[in-house]
């Protein structure tokens, strides 16, 4: 089992601060995981364990065969690999080996890393550095490794773009149909005519519009009032066609925003931009057929917010994991389109000036700053779900049906998603809140706000003019 993101790691010279338990829990895949590393999280376990200042940590776990799990854990990608058979990231044992280390030095002591885990730590760190060196060689303007075929890659480019609006072309027309039978019948013709109708956009080699069209297939179903849902789905995904069909009139940002909701590969290719990135949340969302990790960082030098995506198929967690609440100092770099989507790259050892307090939050706003941040965004990308804001001074109290989160002043109010109001993270933002002002960061969408991190700004502290108690909370 390995995981790598690719970034540089970490100069060996440098020290490396040690995880809290809560930041080694964020990284679990799921809650079983979480469980079984706890479970290992205790000495009796584990033999041969150490840490370097590199921030490498190993250890061999006990486990039901003669030989013991060799385990090896880089803390700043980070990356793990494991001799266990499972198919998670970070599996049991890496988590149980961080609990560990997270406990104090008692248990794991400094020292030299074991020749099996030492191995692979060089191993990774070429790899790592030949992808830099890679990397700053294109940037450059040199030609990379194995001259790439252009006007191959054209051709292949041109193929699949008709073959797209092949696709685009029919599900007009299956939108046509639809609204000329009426909404009010849309749910007589079942699952099976939608699933038909996204198997031929995957076939056009447009998975965006085929989960487009499985959404809309699954509206009929949602509860009183779908066909206003069904009517303004069926509006956007009529926008995103006739805007892949005229995408040679549209500004190039809004153009490569409608290539990639159409669903065709894109790579990062914006100048890296190196700060201190606060990681502010990661969650996953599966879909059945793909699960994707979403990580949002905070850039504290340039006040950017940047996404991370990682895919994990069916059955597997995706490779990227960083615990939500610390800072790293690397380089991102954008995709095109004008969109917060990002790569992470190299990482850099920590300044030796004094940090930034952890989990300080980013500056935030108002409610109304940050509905006026989302329609600015939906300007420039109309099938945009949601918006990250951070939320400054707000209170979270009960409404009717539901929950807010309303200012301190109580001039306005923004309600919280139903995806927000059944997971225990609620609960946790009402205690942290104790019916005080509060900072908050999560996404904003047409269904409400969904919360996914929350620091108490203190009320003795001032009423919450930037003092912070406690680090940073997760909520999801």
């Amino acid at each position: 089992m390995l995981l790598s993101h690719g970034g540089e790691p970490l100069p060996a010279t440098e020290t490396v601060a040690r995880w809290t338990v809560e930041q080694v829990l964020s990284l679990a895949p799921d809650d079983a995981s979480r469980k079984a590393g706890n479970k290992l999280a205790s000495a009796g376990h584990w033999s041969g364990t150490g840490f370097d200042g590199s921030g490498a940590v190993w250890g061999l776990c006990k486990g039901s065969g003669s030989k013991p799990y060799q385990t090896v854990v880089d803390t700043t990608g980070p990356a793990y690999k494991c001799s266990c058979p499972s198919r998670k990231f970070p599996c049991k044992h890496a988590l149980g080996l961080l609990l560990l280390r997270a406990s104090g030095d008692g248990p794991v002591q400094h020292g030299e890393p074991a020749d099996w885990a030492e191995q692979w730590l060089t191993t990774r760190r070429g790899r790592a550095e030949a992808k830099q060196a890679r990397q700053e060689a294109v940037a450059n303007g040199e030609p990379g490794p194995g001259p790439a075929d252009g006007a191959a890659a054209r051709k292949r480019a041109e193929r699949r773009a008709e073959r797209v609006t092949g696709g685009a072309l029919e599900l007009e027309q299956r939108l046509t149909d639809l609204l000329r039978g009426g909404l009010a019948t849309a749910d007589r013709a079942g699952y099976t005519l939608w699933e038909e109708t996204a198997a031929r956009m995957v076939d056009a080699q447009a998975p965006g519009l085929a989960g487009r069209v499985r959404e809309l297939g699954a509206i009929p179903g949602s509860g009183p009032g779908w066909p206003v849902r069904l009517l303004e789905e069926c509006g956007l995904l009529h926008l995103l066609d006739a805007a892949w069909l005229g995408r040679e009139r549209l500004p190039e940002p809004l153009a490569a925003t409608v290539r990639t909701r159409v669903g065709l590969p894109t790579s990062a290719e914006g100048p890296p931009v190196r700060d201190r990135w606060l990681v502010l949340a990661q969650y996953d969302t599966p879909d059945g057929r793909l699960t994707t990790r979403r990580i949002w960082l905070y850039g504290r030098e340039s006040g950017r917010t940047a996404l991370l995506l990682s895919f994990g198929a069916m059955g597997r967690a995706p490779e990227l994991a960083l615990p939500v609440g610390v800072t790293i100092d690397a380089e991102v770099t954008p995709y095109p389109g004008g969109g917060l989507r990002a790569d992470l790259g190299r990482q850099f050892a920590l300044p030796a000036t004094p940090a930034p307090v952890p989990g300080t939050p980013p500056p935030g706003g108002s409610t109304a700053a940050a509905l006026a941040a989302y329609g600015e965004a939906l300007r420039g990308d109309p099938w945009l779900d949601a918006w990250p804001v951070t939320l400054r001074d707000v209170i979270p109290v009960p409404s009717e049906g539901g929950w807010q989160l309303a200012d301190a002043e109580g001039r306005s109010a923004l309600p919280l998603s139903p995806a927000a109001l059944s997971r225990p993270g609620l609960w946790k933002l009402v205690a942290l809140s104790g019916g005080g002002p509060v900072t908050v960061f999560g996404e904003l969408g047409h269904r409400g706000f969904d919360p996914f991190a929350a620091w108490d700004t203190g009320a003795g502290l001032g009423g919450g003019s930037g003092g912070v108690t406690d680090g940073t909370v997760r909520l999801i």
